[in-house]
């Protein structure tokens, strides 16, 4: 191989390691909460429990309505990869049983952040996810642990 092959070879791979490192300095999303909830720091464990309807209630006794972007957009995929450690695929499949079994429904689905943040607002037990630059008006943005 020559120097010119080498060095391209090397340029490329240093590229992909700094486009790997780069994705991976934040999540991509913001966990946003109801106005009225004073909750300020949740758990990774919670919040998967959350959303998948394992646990239905704040410690306040409100019940807490989740919402989910659309299974193809990347800040859901961003969500559900580090909060719950699955794919959303995984996630659709587990909500195919529940329905399926006649346990529960799944947390409706919107196709923009503006949505989410209208339903939460609109839900005193309301939580979703957003992209980081969305606009969340009255709503808390909560800390992930």
């Amino acid at each position: 191989m020559g120097a010119r092959a080498a060095f391209l070879v090397l340029f490329l791979v240093s590229m992909a390691v700094c486009a790997t490192a780069a994705g991976e300095q934040g999540p991509g999303y913001r966990i946003i909460v109801n106005p009225a909830n004073p909750v300020t720091e949740l758990d990774r464990r919670f919040l998967a429990d959350a959303f998948l309807k394992k646990i239905t209630t704040w410690e306040s006794g409100e019940v807490i309505h989740p919402a989910d972007l659309a299974p193809e957009s990347p800040v859901r995929r961003a969500f559900t990869r580090d909060v719950m450690s699955r794919s959303v695929e995984s996630v659709k499949s587990y909500w195919q049983q529940r329905i399926f079994s006649g346990r529960d429904v799944p947390p409706p689905e919107f196709q923009t952040d503006e949505e989410v943040v209208q339903y939460v607002l609109k839900h005193e037990g309301g939580i979703g996810y957003v992209s980081t630059t969305a606009k969340v008006g009255d709503c808390h943005v909560v800390t992930v642990q």
